[in-house]
């Protein structure tokens, strides 16, 4: 029975985003919380390890989702699920953009598509940025947290960083060793 829940949850957050991985956090939050996968602390931790790891970030997170929820078939079905709908549609799409390329419709849809990719992607961050620097909810105390102090760095050194154009790879490496060091200097 998990595993055609893993199937037919993940089937639905991939026929139903558009916009990549980010786009589908909100679901995939929704999703994964709904059926009591994971919390959110550990939502939030594997999507870090999801973006962190070769691949694309949807695979990787319905596959650490399968697996924890349903071992290594869960990790398939999960993974096959969020897959599908977009192989078949970018089959489709493929067989027909050429020839309707220029139409109306489409540049509307295509259009359309993009400030909601952008929403749904507001709405991760959003989301996710609660769980990460307010997990207990705000107050005044969460700003001298351990935690919250060395998260806030963390997401001022990535956003200097990503300013300064450094590649992304030495700033998750870099993000990698201050969260690490955190983690053993204050037992987060």
């Amino acid at each position: 029975m998990i595993y055609l829940e893993l199937f037919w949850t993940f089937l639905k957050i991939g026929a139903f985003t558009f916009g990549g991985g980010y786009a589908m956090l909100p679901l995939i939050q929704a999703e994964v919380r709904a059926h009591g996968w994971l919390s959110a602390e550990e939502l939030v931790d594997f999507i870090a390890v999801s973006e962190s790891t070769p691949g694309p970030f949807a695979v990787n997170i319905s596959t650490f989702v399968g697996m924890r929820a349903g071992g290594l078939f869960g990790a398939f079905c999960a993974t096959f699920g969020v897959v599908l709908p977009s192989f078949v549609i970018i089959l489709l799409v493929a067989r027909c953009y050429e020839k309707f390329r220029e139409s109306r419709a489409v540049r509307g849809c295509m259009s359309g598509l993009k400030p909601a990719v952008v929403g749904l992607i507001a709405a991760a961050v959003i989301s996710t940025g609660q769980t990460v620097f307010f997990p207990a909810g705000i107050s005044a105390g969460v700003f001298t947290s351990p935690a919250f102090l060395c998260s806030a760095v963390i997401f001022a050194a990535g956003i200097l960083l990503s300013v300064k154009k450094v590649h992304p790879i030495i700033i998750i490496v870099i993000s990698a060793v201050l969260g690490i060091g955190a983690g053993v200097l204050f037992g987060l």
